[in-house]
């Protein structure tokens, strides 16, 4: 992997699952002084948020915010309304359907308050965890949809502006699950203090049927490795 200079910044979208944890390691091992974002969006649990403080702690994040807005106040998505999460879905339907776990505009508002922190820390890079398996579905993941926002980032900042040139690094883009999880296992992440499930029990064990865990449970098998994270079981209902 490309290293950078000494003391160059960048912010990192950090969710608390597989995929931001991975790209969080990845920007580290190149070199950048990583300062990390989370949101507090009226997600149904905040299991992730957990996570993602203790993320950030481990893989050395410089600095780590938590941003709270509510998203819940506009709903259409299971994730932030009563709607039900979808479980048991057959692979083909989740790379090839748009789920009603898809948070409207989600990308777009939390990469525009990642830019703004970015221009106050004097970051140019921003990386965030989107990846194949995920644009096949979630629109907001798609590359056109990254290069149409990295435009933006250089048009709509005052840094733009004055020549700065901001970056959005997606470097798990074409990886499947399996090679996000061996990239991730290859830098020294302990994926036991990640989450990734949607609709966790109380005991915050994850439910292994929502699309999010399918996904990462056929990671790991295909990688062949273990999952390290708890799922749920009779005793957790």
């Amino acid at each position: 992997m490309t290293s950078v200079g000494p003391g160059r910044k960048a912010v990192v979208l950090l969710s608390g699952g597989l995929d931001s944890t991975t790209v969080l390691a990845v920007a580290t091992s190149q070199g950048f002084e990583a300062h990390t974002v989370s949101f507090q969006y009226g997600q149904r649990h905040a299991c992730e948020l957990r996570a993602a403080a203790e993320v950030a702690r481990v893989l050395g994040a410089a600095t780590h915010r938590v941003i709270a807005l509510d998203l819940r106040a506009i709903g259409g998505s299971a994730l932030t309304s009563d709607l039900a999460v979808p479980r048991d879905r057959a692979p083909e339907a989740i790379a090839s359907q748009i789920p009603v776990t898809y948070v409207p505009a989600r990308n777009t508002v939390f990469l525009s308050l990642a830019l703004g922190l970015a221009e106050v820390v004097g970051a140019t890079d921003l990386f965030v965890g989107v990846n194949t398996v995920d644009y096949s579905g979630y629109p907001d993941c798609r590359p056109e949809y990254l290069a149409a926002f990295e435009q933006l980032a250089n048009l709509g900042t005052k840094a733009g502006i004055a020549g700065a040139r901001f970056v959005i690094h997606a470097p798990l883009l074409k990886m499947s699950k399996a090679q996000i999880i061996r990239t991730g296992l290859s830098l020294g992440v302990d994926y036991g203090m990640t989450h990734s499930c949607y609709d966790p029990a109380p005991s915050g064990a994850a439910c292994g049927r929502c699309d999010s865990c399918q996904l990462r449970l056929r990671g790991f098998s295909e990688a062949g490795q273990p999952d390290p994270v708890r799922y749920q079981t009779r005793s957790d209902d």
